[in-house]
């Protein structure tokens, strides 16, 4: 994931400001769900690229980054699940194939070079939220989303890191990035919630195994307190002693909904339903009085990557209530709330139907993806209720080929390193990264301050 310089805010159309809603949502009709999500959907898609003449698919325009991209396209997923409506799903599955990579595990070169383990990680959970949900099978020839997240993960955690800090997965994936001593919570995440959820399709106890030694290593370095509080990140640098405290809704969700599917696969263990638990509570700090979710960063200034963190914890929230049952009531409670709140700022941009960053006011004039994508998993959260749990190999539903050696022999170490690194090479993917690591030195990774 990578951060850049806070945007003048030229998406920032204000039209539309304190007029009345545009989409109306009713909570009680299935059809007024869809409806909604229908429309939040179309802004979010015209936003994408890549399936025009000469752009590349998969890829969002500047200023977002690739990693946005595989997180929207698992959006496009779970729109498809809970509604029903085809409509993305050729795009959809033309992105996640195209950026697969020559191995099949995320790892694609035009990528590569800036890529960390967080960005390969969410196109992977896309790629296993694709396998869960039964989203149609690739084309005969190509590889199973299965198979796909099985290549994700097998590649990182190969890239377990004991050299430093007892453990746990660095953020940047090659020496030459900046970021590659910061061992932070998100990239951690990614392993832990995909580990669980491999682990529950598949009944293979290697994947579960994973999930446990990234949790143990979570907590024991700090980064998760005994209250189930997870911060950013730590550096190697003082042997993991000082840490980012920031705290972001995205860190919390992707931790609760692997602890949700480590508690259905242990078959209800108490003691992934006090972890469950002792998480969702927790996490009660992202919402304020009246229940409606919130970003710390809102009540300063959030960049590009931040404005889209909400989307994913809507998402884990109601993956969630269904794995856990115990959690269902509180957390649907917050999404009832969150979603009419979220859906009120729909009301700028060119047709007046673009959603705000806060959702606690009228639309802020902050627009984007990040945006449109929060407020859809809010609204689509809500028909969790309507359709089919996560289909499995162990239930006998899912029907994703898999391959338990997919990306076992990447060769994208081997196609960075047979030249020599430039210094074109070094700069670019300094630039990306010295704000964040700036951040970091002064108690903030990823926070832009007016």
């Amino acid at each position: 994931m990578r951060v850049r310089a806070p945007l003048v805010c030229s998406l920032c159309v204000l039209a539309g400001q304190g007029a009345e809603a545009a989409i109306t949502l009713d909570l009680t009709s299935k059809d007024s769900i869809k409806a909604a999500a229908s429309t939040i959907a179309f802004d979010l898609m015209s936003y994408y690229t890549g399936n025009n003449t000469g752009d590349v698919p998969g890829n969002l325009p500047d200023p977002y980054f690739w990693w946005e991209a595989g997180a929207m396209f698992g959006t496009m997923i779970n729109y498809w699940y809970y509604t029903g409506d085809s409509t993305y799903n050729a795009v959809t599955m033309q992105a996640l194939l195209h950026q697969a990579g020559d191995d099949f595990d995320y790892m694609p070169l035009n990528q590569t070079k800036t890529e960390g383990n967080d960005d390969q990680g969410f196109w992977g959970m896309a790629a296993m939220t694709a396998a869960e949900t039964k989203f149609p099978d690739p084309p005969s020839g190509n590889p199973g989303w299965l198979a796909l997240a099985q290549g994700v993960l097998n590649t990182q955690i190969a890239r377990w890191d004991e050299t430093t800090c007892n453990g746990g997965f660095r953020w940047q994936i090659f020496t030459f990035n900046n970021g590659f001593n910061y061992k932070n919570s998100i990239s951690n995440g990614c392993v832990f919630n995909l580990a669980a959820r491999l682990a529950l399709y598949t009944g293979n106890a290697t994947y579960a195994d994973w999930a446990l030694k990234t949790w143990d290593w979570m907590n024991a370095v700090g980064l998760m307190s005994p209250q189930y509080k997870i911060v950013d990140g730590t550096h190697n640098t003082d042997n993991c002693t000082q840490k980012d405290g920031n705290t972001w809704t995205y860190n919390a969700g992707i931790f609760l909904l692997g602890g949700a599917v480590m508690y259905n696969y242990t078959n209800g263990s108490a003691l992934w339903q006090e972890r469950v638990t002792g998480l969702l509570n927790a996490s009660m700090i992202f919402f304020d009085e009246s229940g409606i979710m919130h970003e710390f960063c809102e009540f300063g200034k959030c960049n590009v990557d931040q404005r889209s963190f909400k989307a994913y914890f809507a998402r884990w929230l109601a993956a969630t209530a269904e794995l856990a049952p115990f959690t269902h009531d509180i957390i649907m409670g917050k999404m009832r709330t969150t979603a009419k709140a979220a859906v009120s700022t729909c009301t700028a941009g060119k047709r007046g139907t673009e959603c705000g960053l806060r959702w606690n006011m009228t639309n802020d004039g902050s627009l984007g993806v990040g945006e449109q994508m929060a407020v859809l998993e809010a609204v689509q959260s809500n028909l969790v209720d309507s359709v089919p749990g996560w289909v499995s190999a162990v239930k006998g539903t899912g029907t994703s080929q898999g391959d338990v050696n997919a990306g076992t022999g990447s060769t994208a170490n081997s196609r960075l390193t047979t030249g020599p690194v430039t210094t074109a090479d070094r700069a670019g993917a300094g630039i990306l990264t010295a704000l964040v690591l700036l951040g970091v030195l002064g108690g903030s990774i990823t926070m832009i301050l007016e």
